[in-house]
């Protein structure tokens, strides 16, 4: 995509027009190229990618007429039929050639989406008939996609041996830290990214509310979203409140932890419990 804007961002400023043919696995809707009249076009350009096999092969036979022009392209067998078939061929990489820059690499600056981290669940079964988990796992993944987003999918789970999963809570804190937001149907999500500082956007997956919703008030998190309330005005609605105004608010929640001006813990209570039961 980013070399495509480049060759477009060309084009434009030399004011030759242009169609692109799209998958239409990635836009259904748009120009697809089983659909292309090749007729009507006096030029081809083929960008990125390597120019190897018989699809491409097969664009020579049917742009013949056409002058053809491959841009930011691998060449593995510069005699080959797919590399040949081209007028020109400017390639980024060749044997024998000096490498040239990846067309995206000077692409038009794009704005910058907010990143999402993503947690969720479709375990905890020890709620049974209350689970919503799938049911919201779904939705809110539906609702994702639709999002302007980076949303980087992530797991409370540590493990030493999986480089996939981070292996330490430090290095979890330290990719929580690093987002603009976290949307999550897990206790842990929402609470490890308030440690860190960032807005989670917590759903209770579990009918009648369980520990998150009981998490979320002893954190006095206002960001949650009830199972049985669960619909994209209410997630939009926190959606922008978590990355206005809950940006401030998730870093006071977090100096609230590290300055233990929130609700006690059961830790604090911890001693006089062992105490207790030395004395029984």
């Amino acid at each position: 995509m980013l070399a495509l804007h480049r060759v477009e961002d060309v084009l434009r400023r030399s004011g030759i027009p242009y169609d692109v043919a799209w998958s239409p696995g990635f836009r259904p809707g748009a120009l697809h190229l089983d659909d292309v009249d090749a007729g009507r076009y006096g030029r081809l350009v083929f960008l990125c990618g390597p120019l190897h096999g018989p699809q491409v092969e097969a664009l020579h036979r049917r742009f013949a007429h056409c002058l053809r022009v491959a841009v930011g392209t691998s060449v593995i067998d510069p005699d080959g039929p797919a590399v040949t078939g081209f007028h020109h061929v400017l390639a980024r990489d060749a044997p024998r050639s000096e490498p040239a820059l990846d067309l995206a690499a000077r692409a038009p600056a794009l704005p910058a989406p907010p990143v999402a981290g993503v947690v969720l669940t479709h375990g905890q079964h020890e709620y049974g008939t209350a689970r919503r988990h799938d049911v919201v796992a779904r939705e809110v993944g539906s609702w994702l996609g639709g999002k302007d987003c980076a949303r980087v999918e992530l797991e409370t789970r540590l493990d030493a041996h999986d480089w996939r999963l981070c292996a330490t809570p430090a290095q979890l804190e330290s990719v929580l830290g690093r987002l603009d937001l976290v949307v999550t149907d897990r206790l842990h999500g929402m609470v490890l990214a308030l440690r860190a500082g960032t807005p989670a956007l917590a759903v209770d997956p579990v009918e009648g509310g369980a520990k998150v919703t009981a998490q979320a008030r002893a954190c006095g998190w206002p960001a949650l979203v009830a199972a049985e309330r669960l619909s994209t005005g209410e997630l939009d609605r926190w959606w922008h409140w978590c990355l206005s105004s809950g940006v401030r608010e998730a870093r006071r929640v977090r100096d609230e932890f590290a300055g233990h001006a929130v609700a006690r813990d059961g830790a604090e209570g911890l001693l006089e419990a062992l105490g207790a039961g030395r004395a029984g």
